[in-house]
């Protein structure tokens, strides 16, 4: 299905919904992109529910989101199965990022920290001094990996910098090898992966909090690394 035709889908859908559902969905829209699952290959993300947050001390029906469906990813999916279903996967995945929308509404703590999170994680772009953890409070999608916005992070606790890193992605085995010049802890961009994420893929390297943190915040390392083949995935 065309990009144009899909988004008139959506349309048709969204207006099949009850109005009462749609109370604080700010936008519903299509996105071209693909979103390939950090962990399971042949697994696409077909939708994200990004809450927008009115800030501290607003009212739980001033909290917003924006519903995102991804063409890309639906569109990788009916290649893999000649038998896919555009409507019912498009209807299942808005509902089921409308319960979403519904369940973050209820948890007006979590949504704070979320929101900490996607500044810090402007200000990482930005190069700005950022906190070293604040990938923690973004959104939980596989054990070790976290998503803010786009971009996704794999969480590494070390003892001290490694020689090269073994990471997966979508399936892929792959290593990357930090800066000689590195320190912890450090966020690394990883290029080169097949089927990248729509933001950066970041490795961090980290040490387990201590005592010492209440007392120092180091900058973090930040740098671009190129990843390299790992030892194949072996069909389970």
């Amino acid at each position: 299905m065309r990009l144009d035709d899909f988004r008139e889908l959506i349309t048709r859908l969204t207006r099949e919904l009850p109005e009462e559902y749609l109370d604080g969905v700010a936008e519903i829209t299509v996105s071209p992109r693909a979103v390939p699952h950090p962990v399971r290959e042949e697994i696409y993300t077909l939708g994200h529910c990004v809450p927008i947050h009115a800030g501290q001390g607003a009212h739980t029906d001033e909290i917003q989101s924006r519903i995102v469906l991804y063409h890309g990813s639906f569109q990788a999916l009916s290649h893999l199965d000649p038998e896919f279903d555009w409507r019912a996967e498009a209807w299942e995945t808005l509902t089921h990022e409308l319960r979403h929308h519904l369940e973050w509404r209820a948890r007006e703590a979590d949504l704070e920290a979320f929101d900490d999170a996607a500044e810090e994680n402007f200000a990482r772009h930005d190069g700005e001094p950022f906190d070293p953890t604040f990938h923690l409070d973004g959104e939980r999608v596989a054990d070790g990996v976290f998503q803010v916005d786009d971009d996704f992070f794999l969480d590494r606790l070390v003892r001290r910098l490694p020689a090269e890193v073994p990471i997966e992605w979508h399936g892929k085995r792959y290593r990357v090898r930090p800066p000689a010049e590195a320190t912890l802890p450090a966020f690394l961009s990883v290029e080169g992966v097949l089927e990248p994420p729509p933001g950066e893929l970041v490795v961090v390297l980290r040490r387990r909090p201590g005592l010492g943190d209440l007392f120092r915040n180091p900058d973090p390392f930040t740098a671009v690394v190129e990843a390299e083949p790992g030892t194949p995935v072996l069909p389970s």
